[in-house]
């Protein structure tokens, strides 16, 4: 059998971790009250219906997958 580092059975075991290392950069730079400011101003801009639309739309297609 191959290396058991490449096993891809109920998920990508590296592109999770590379996710997780990227993640946790993301949030111990700051990035996170610069990408809430910018959502905020996209909010209050021009697309800001567009968003709420879709986020509405979203919420409703979640919803009905609830138990």
């Amino acid at each position: 059998m191959g290396d058991k580092s490449q096993i891809q059975g109920e998920g990508d075991y590296d592109a999770a971790r590379k996710f997780d290392d990227q993640e946790r950069a993301f949030v111990e730079k700051g990035g996170i009250e610069k990408k809430a400011r910018e959502a905020e101003q996209a909010l209050d801009g021009p697309e800001g219906e567009e968003l709420e639309r879709a986020r509405k739309e979203t919420g409703e297609r979640g919803a009905d997958k609830q138990p």
